[in-house]
């Protein structure tokens, strides 16, 4: 029978510890979206028509508002000038769901007003998707290669995979930012009560913590290759 510990990789905590971060996360922002998605806005107003509001009073004239599927889907393009909005949000009239539609409308307003992180954010985007499709393949690749050429394909694969991890970081301040424009604007507008707003502030906060969630378990995943591969660079 061979031994115990030629079974078990320690660096295995670091995938756990990502993986329960990031459903924390995820259940917390569902949990949050669920309970103020019960509180209509005293207002009346849906998603659509709060989002359609906001890009109005901001004088952002070439965004469209457009609906789409699925639950928590809703994002910006600033390539495409559309703000998307999920069935969950455009026609609701909740806190939850005008809270997250004016997140959005954040993002068109960092889009109009040039900020810089969205800008470099998107200048990163087709290095962090080859970076995280083929960052994998090429350490697996690199690990079965002996010499000098394994381990410059694992120094690649590590290096690819950083350059995803660079984008959720540079994602992080694009996230905060525009979720501090949004409760900006929504207690400036009028869209939400001074009661309503704290129930934003929360929906948006525990928004946030899934992309915090997901740098961090990318760093612990990071982490995890480089103890694996960069001793098997220095045994080679």
């Amino acid at each position: 029978m061979m031994p115990y510990g030629m079974f078990f990789d320690p660096t295995y905590i670091l995938v756990i510890i990502g993986l329960i971060i990031s459903m924390a996360a995820s259940g917390y922002v569902k949990s949050t979206f669920h309970k103020f998605d019960q509180v209509r806005s005293k207002n009346n107003v849906t998603g659509t028509q709060a989002a359609n509001y906001i890009l109005k009073s901001q004088n952002i004239n070439d965004v469209g508002v457009v609906g789409i599927a699925g639950d928590l889907t809703d994002n910006y393009n600033p390539g495409r000038k559309m703000l998307s909005l999920s069935q969950s949000t455009a026609q609701s009239m909740s806190v939850a769901a005008i809270s997250v539609a004016a997140h959005e409308c954040g993002h068109a307003v960092q889009d109009a007003v040039g900020y810089a992180p969205l800008k470099i954010r998107a200048a990163i985007v087709p290095v962090a998707n080859i970076g995280s499709t083929l960052s994998i393949p090429l350490i697996l690749i690199g690990a079965l290669i002996s010499g000098q050429s394994g381990s410059l394909l694992i120094n690649i694969g590590l290096l690819a995979f950083s350059m995803a991890l660079l984008f959720q970081l540079v994602t992080l301040p694009v996230e905060f930012d525009a979720s501090r424009r949004a409760l900006k604007i929504l207690s400036q507008g009028g869209l939400l009560t001074q009661e309503e707003l704290p129930m934003a502030r929360k929906v948006l906060f525990a928004a946030a913590l899934t992309y915090v969630a997901a740098a961090v378990a990318s760093f612990l995943q990071l982490l995890r290759l480089f103890l694996l591969f960069a001793n098997r660079n220095d045994r080679r």
